[in-house]
């Protein structure tokens, strides 16, 4: 278990350190290096990276070793590895306690490690998480950096509305293009969380297969800056996701949109496609913002 433990920390930190230093696909990713950089033995480090060649996130060529198979800015899938160790609720802590000002805009992991009762490792895999996340990023030296979020009722409506409007003429682009791999991948989530999964997976996740359904279309726009706004939004609006309710009750319907969107997309009918997903946001916006009070 102990085992398990470590290879996913050291797996969230992999792709966090691949991702602040913006490392190119191909780009040699040298297990002494890591081993230096996380203070442990090259055993471990060679077991995270392993699980990152599953992933698909690097591979290995026999007596070279592991080479970025993607560009860092692209690397997702740090959720993949974050419950293996219990890391939800301090994590869920963290960004509570940062959406409420109570903690400040910067922070060292012996700050973090007193305040929550964690151990090195953990307060580190947490701040790769946070970081891999989008809203912290680490400081040249010593330290962590939390970078701005929707924090009022105010700025979430405008963020949704800024989605509304992104996302739907996303689907309009005379480049937009779907991929047919992707759109199976994207079915088989929303089925699995309609057979029983949204009962059961955490918040975190919830939230990343919700943002990846809407990066992923906003990207078939072949459009770079519509699935940049698309990024930048969800960023921002993760810790607000987090701290309002998650109701589990409406998540049948939003699965059951999203196949709508898909269906109509791959039937060619963009036009709908696009009134629908603005349909959809809209909808999902006013539930939010309810939540307020």
């Amino acid at each position: 278990m102990q085992a398990a433990k470590l290879q996913a920390r050291l797996s969230q930190q992999i792709i966090a350190h691949v991702r602040d230093r913006r490392l190119s696909r191909g780009a040699h990713v040298a297990e002494q290096t890591l081993a230096d950089a996380f203070r442990v033995s090259r055993a471990p480090i060679r077991a995270a990276l392993a699980a990152l060649e599953a992933a698909g996130m690097v591979r290995r060529e026999p007596n070279r070793g592991y080479f970025l198979a993607k560009d860092g800015d692209d690397l997702d899938g740090a959720d993949s590895f974050a419950d293996a160790d219990g890391d939800e609720e301090p994590y869920l802590a963290v960004a509570a306690d940062r959406l409420a000002g109570d903690l400040p805009e910067r922070v060292t992991e012996n700050e973090l490690m007193r305040r929550y009762a964690l151990t090195r490792n953990h307060a580190v895999a947490i701040l790769a998480r946070i970081a891999q996340e989008g809203w912290a990023e680490r400081l040249p030296g010593r330290g962590w950096a939390f970078l701005p979020v929707l924090a009022s009722r105010e700025a979430y409506d405008l963020g949704y509305r800024f989605r509304a409007a992104t996302e739907a003429a996303a689907l309009l682009e005379p480049t937009f293009r779907i991929d047919r791999e992707a759109i199976e991948r994207l079915r088989d989530e929303q089925r699995s969380l309609l057979e029983g999964a949204a009962e059961t997976l955490p918040r975190s996740r919830l939230f990343a297969i919700n943002s990846e359904f809407h990066e992923t279309v906003a990207g078939w726009s072949g459009n770079p800056f519509f699935l940049d706004g698309v990024r930048r939004v969800n960023r921002m609006r993760r810790l607000m996701e987090y701290r309002l309710a998650t109701d589990r009750g409406r998540l049948p319907r939003q699965c059951r949109e999203h196949l709508q969107i898909l269906d109509l997309l791959e039937r060619g009918e963009l036009a709908n496609a696009s009134a629908l997903l603005r349909v959809h946001i809209d909808g999902a916006r006013r539930v939010k913002t309810a939540a307020f009070g």
